[in-house]
């Protein structure tokens, strides 16, 4: 029996195909081979045709499903790129490409809404700033495309496409709505005020499902088209952000997940409906979020807060291509391991690729400070850019820990940054958390996320049991106030 998991991303779709039995992935396949084609006619736009997410997951599906037999998948699951908007007529035909996650033409209406709905109001109600998000996004179709707008039968998220495409029928989730700006914790409900403000017509929402649930069953032709059997449930759909937390069994207050590639997430889960009162977090419904999910059989909050961090991977790749040209990332490593912690007081600021939401929306751009000639060299620009990072990481989780999230165990993939010793030690020193590194990745999460849906699992514990542990990093008491050091004085920089 096998579980069969989607990861729709803005670069490629990526299935895999798990055993239920033992957990462990069987095969995995992603198309396009190449980076999917993102159009901007305009600068700052950003768009995709939904129709090339559907193509790339037929063949994804082909072949993973190469040499074995379709019907015995039992499940599907789906995890896919945040925030964009994709809209349909009453026949189900998508009217427009859809307005992605990076797509930011939709950023003056959120701001417009966030004051004149009232700041506190949103913050309070868990609304963050509409800014850049997909309620946003429909407010720009509607101003910008009324003829369109007015054929509008049903508005969705990525994965809600997916499972239409799959199973022929429309839905959504509390996750999926909040991560749009649609759900107001406060009355556990659609945002009445957001949509009223806007003027969005209540008929537009989808009906809403429990996350872990039977959803929608495929259709008898996607069954054929795909190669599996009618009626399959499609059992999970989470947005990519908590659907990593969810692979990496992330789901009490307290935990936290975390990737480091080009960007970077921190991916706290909270007990309680808490915000930022500067706003430099986002919130939304946990995949395990049930207070006012039509059709839970439990009143559980379960809020994850993310933290994203712009500069990232791309400082320490910048490092790389123009300080270090002739070296690997191993060889990188080994050489900026040479330097001491706190890099003989080199200081660099990570934040140069873009706006930084941690500090308010500034975009200072990367800085060295504390730079001399007679004492620094490779090896402490090397370590100095990589403490650079995971202190952006620790400032930022102040402000979760602020928030009620205590960090004390983060969990990981193992790749990106988290290859980099220097980078987990530090992290590790500097939070004072254990990190826990794994060998697992969203399109895995999403399969076991559809196997706890369609009751194949017991719960998430029986889902994750076979989850691989690759290694675990524990902070070092005698480096901890060399870390501290470092940290304090590179905050000192900001």
């Amino acid at each position: 029996m096998y579980l069969l998991g989607y990861d729709i991303g803005s670069s490629s779709v990526k299935a895999s195909l798990v055993d239920a039995q033992t957990g462990e992935r069987i095969a995995t396949a992603f198309f396009p081979k190449s980076e999917m084609e993102i159009k901007s006619v305009q600068a700052g736009w950003a768009e995709q045709d939904p129709e090339a997410w559907w193509t790339n997951l037929q063949l994804a599906t082909h072949e993973v499903l190469k040499g074995r037999d379709g019907a015995d998948v039992a499940a599907i699951g789906i995890s896919y790129q945040m925030h964009g908007l994709v809209l349909v007529d009453k026949d189900q035909n998508v009217l427009r490409p859809s307005i992605i996650w990076c797509d930011s033409r939709a950023v003056p209406y959120g701001a417009k809404a966030f004051s004149e709905i009232g700041e506190d109001w949103c913050l309070s109600h868990l609304l963050n700033t509409p800014g850049n998000f997909t309620a946003s996004k429909l407010a720009w179709v509607k101003a910008n495309e009324p003829t369109l707008y007015a054929k509008i039968d049903k508005l969705m998220l990525p994965g809600d496409y997916i499972a239409m495409k799959l199973t022929g029928e429309i839905s959504t989730t509390v996750s999926g709505l909040s991560e749009g700006m649609f759900w107001d914790f406060k009355e556990q409900n659609v945002s009445q005020v957001l949509m009223k403000y806007y003027g969005f017509e209540s008929t537009f929402i989808p009906e809403i499902k429990p996350t872990f649930s039977v959803q929608s069953l495929v259709s008898a032709e996607t069954a054929k088209l795909l190669g599996l059997k009618a009626g399959v449930p499609v059992s999970y759909r989470g947005g990519d952000q908590p659907n990593n937390a969810l692979s990496l069994n992330v789901l009490n207050p307290g935990e936290v997940a975390s990737t480091a590639g080009t960007s970077g997430v921190v991916y706290g889960v909270n007990g309680t409906p808490n915000f930022d009162p500067q706003s430099r977090v986002n919130s939304f419904a946990h995949v395990n979020h049930t207070a006012g999910v039509p059709g839970a059989t439990d009143d559980t909050t379960r809020i994850g807060v993310l933290l994203c961090i712009n500069g990232t991977g791309i400082l320490n790749s910048w490092m790389k291509h123009k300080v270090v040209p002739n070296l690997d990332y191993a060889e990188m490593n080994d050489l900026a391991s040479l330097a001491p912690i706190g890099s003989k007081g080199l200081s660099i600021l990570p934040f140069g690729n873009g706006a930084e939401r941690l500090l308010g929306n500034a975009n200072p751009g990367s800085s060295i400070h504390g730079l001399q000639f007679n004492t620094h060299g490779q090896p402490e620009l090397l370590r100095a850019a990589q403490e650079g990072i995971v202190f952006s990481f620790a400032y930022g989780m102040e402000v979760m820990n602020g928030m009620g999230i205590e960090t004390k165990l983060i969990r990981a993939g193992m790749a990106n940054m988290f290859l980099s010793p220097i980078f987990r030690s530090t992290l590790a020193g500097v939070t004072g958390a254990t990190i826990e590194l794994y060998d697992t990745d969203g399109s895995v999460g999403a399969a076991k996320g559809a196997g706890i849906g369609a009751g194949i699992y017991a719960n998430a514990v029986e889902a994750f049991s076979s989850l691989r542990k690759l290694s675990v990093v524990e902070p070092v008491a005698c480096d901890e106030n060399a870390y501290q050091a470092a940290y304090e004085n590179w905050k000192l920089k900001l």
